[in-house]
C-alpha cells in the first residue's frame, strides 16, 4: 500500500532559556499549535487521525506523563485516536513518521500524525537523569557517552582536521542566514507563540570567529574515561560546531491513498542500530539501507536534509559520498538553527519537503543520527 505525507508543520527553533521565543509555551502547547496549523492547510478534521506518534527524549517533568497522551489530550484530538510516545533518542521524530508510515502500510489506520516535540529550556539535555549514563556494569564499549566526545572520538578515528569542521560549521550558518529572505523555504514554519523566525542563527559568524573558538569538550575524556578507557584523542569540536539546545516542535499528517492531495509518497524508510562505541554512525547505515529499499542512490536525490549531529557527521558525509554538496542542507542546518532532539527527525522531514517545492523537484532523503548507535533515514517522492 502506498504512504502518502500530506503535509508536515514545524515550529521556528528558539534559544533554550528562559527568554527563548518558546520558552513560555508548554510542549503540549507547541503540538497543538502545529495540530490547528495542519488542520487549517488540510482539513484535519476530515481526516479523523486514528494514531498521535510523538518523538520525545526528555520524558520527565513538562515532557514527562506520556507526552503524546498529554499533547493530544490538550490539542482537542478524539477520544479514540490513539497515542504513543516514542524515544529513539535524536532519531525519535523521524522514527515516529516512520511508524505511522508501518502503520498505515499494514491497515492498522488510514491516517496518522506524527512527528516530535522537545522543549530544553524545561527539560534539558540528559534531564531524565537515567542510571544509564553513569551504569559502570555495562562492558566499556556499551557504556553511554556524550554525543559530543562521540562527535571528538570520530573525528580523530576519520581522521577528520580542524578546517575540514570549521569549514561546515561556516556553510551551515551562510545558508541558514540566507534562507530566511527566501519564503518558499520557510511554507512549511508556522509562526508559534510570536516567534517568526529561526532563533539560534548566528548570521555574523566568519572564518575567522570559528577558527578562534577553543575546543569545548576536551575535559570529558577524563570524566568519561572508563567508558574509553586507555584511549585519547585530540578534542576539536568547538561551540561552534555544536548543534544549540533549542526548543521546537514538527508534525506530519501520513495517510493512505484517497484523502486529499498529498505533497509526498514515502518511497522507503529504515532505522539501523549502529556501534555504540563508535556512535553518530548509524544514520549513514540507515541512509544505505533506505536508498537501497527505494532502489535508488544517492545521485537521484533532488534535496537532502542530513543531520548536523555535531560537524564531524556532515564533514564526513560530504567527503565519504559522491553527492552535490549544493543539494545538501540548501537552508541550512542543525549548526546553525538548532537541535530540538526528538523533533529533530520530523523538523527535517518538513524542511526537506519545503525545499523540493522551493526548487521543483521530485526525490528527496532525510538522515538522522544519535546517540549510542541509533539512525534512520527515509526516502520521498514529492508529487505536488
Amino acid at each position: 500500500m502506498d504512504v502518502f505525507l500530506y503535509d508536515a508543520v514545524r515550529t521556528p527553533r528558539g534559544k533554550a532559556k528562559a527568554a527563548g521565543g518558546l520558552a513560555s509555551l508548554t510542549p503540549q502547547e507547541l503540538i497543538k499549535q502545529q495540530v490547528d496549523a495542519l488542520g487549517a492547510r488540510v482539513d484535519l478534521a476530515a481526516q479523523a487521525p486514528e494514531a498521535l506518534l510523538l518523538g520525545c527524549v526528555g520524558q520527565v517533568g513538562d515532557q514527562g506523563g506520556h507526552i503524546a497522551l498529554v499533547s493530544k489530550l490538550h490539542a482537542g484530538l478524539p477520544d479514540a485516536t490513539a497515542a504513543h510516545s516514542i524515544n529513539n533518542y535524536c532519531a525519535s521524530g523521524l522514527s515516529a513518521i516512520g511508524h505511522a508510515a508501518a502503520m498505515v502500510a499494514s491497515g492498522q489506520a488510514k491516517t496518522a500524525l506524527a512527528g516530535g516535540v522537545e522543549c530544553m529550556s524545561r527539560v534539558p539535555f540528559m534531564g531524565d537523569k537515567a542510571s544509564y549514563y553513569s551504569d559502570t556494569s555495562f562492558p566499556a564499549r556499551t557504556r553511554y557517552i556524550p554525543v559530543v566526545l562521540a562527535a571528538d572520538r570520530l573525528a580523530a578515528a576519520e581522521g577528520l582536521s580542524r578546517a575540514e569542521l570549521d569549514a561546515v560549521a561556516l556553510t551551515s550558518q551562510q545558508k541558514a542566514a540566507a534562507a530566511e529572505g527566501n519564503a518558499a523555504l520557510n511554507q512549511s514554519r508556522i509562526p508559534t507563540g510570536g516567534l517568526q523566525s529561526e532563533e539560534c542563527i548566528r548570521p555574523k559568524t566568519d572564518a575567522s570567529s570559528l577558527g578562534a573558538m577553543p575546543s569545548s569538550f576536551g575535559a570529558l575524556q577524563d570524566q568519561y574515561a572508563d567508558a574509553i578507557g586507555s584511549e585519547s584523542f585530540e578534542p576539536l569540536h568547538s561551540l561552534g560546531h555544536a548543534p544549540p539546545v533549542c526548543d521546537g516542535a514538527a508534525l506530519a499528517l501520513v495517510g493512505g491513498d484517497g484523502l486529499s492531495q498529498p505533497r509526498a509518497r514515502i518511497l522507503s524508510f529504515a532505522e539501523c542500530g549502529g556501534d555504540p562505541a563508535a556512535g553518530l554512525t548509524a544514520g549513514f547505515a540507515a541512509m544505505d539501507k533506505a536508498l537501497a529499499r527505494a532502489r535508488l542512490s544517492l545521485a537521484d536525490m533532488d534535496r537532502i536534509e542530513f543531520m548536523e549531529s555535531f560537524a564531524v557527521t556532515i564533514a564526513k558525509f560530504l567527503r565519504d559520498r559522491d553527492v552535490d554538496p549544493d543539494k545538501v542542507n540548501v537552508s541550512g542546518g542543525h549548526i546553525a538553527k538548532g537541535h530540538p532532539m526528538g523533533a529533530s527527525g520530523a523538523i527535517l522531514t518538513s524542511t526537506l519537503l519545503d525545499c523540493l517545492d522551493e526548487a521543483d523537484r521530485s526525490l528527496g532523503l532525510v538522515v538522522v543520527s544519535g546517540a549510542s548507535g541509533t539512525g534512520a533515514a527515509m526516502v520521498v517522492e514529492r508529487l505536488n
